[in-house]
């Protein structure tokens, strides 16, 4: 399966949820959103939130810093 993830096509092996699909981009942030097709997704749904060929997503890190 196809899928843009933050602007760049990726070719997805075994994931069929976004849960799955983090762990197959060896991301393991607990500080991270995710937004699937413009629609930001709880934490709480990544599991039961399917992945579909096509499907535009995008991953932000929250990174710490400041002054």
């Amino acid at each position: 399966m196809v899928l843009k993830i933050n602007g760049k096509e990726k070719n997805i092996h075994s994931s069929d949820n976004l849960a799955d699909l983090l762990l197959e981009l060896e991301i393991v942030s607990p500080h991270c959103a995710i937004a699937l097709n413009q629609e930001v997704i709880p934490n709480s749904k990544l599991k039961q939130t399917k992945v579909h060929n096509g499907d535009n997503i995008e991953i932000v890190h929250a990174v710490g810093g400041g002054l």
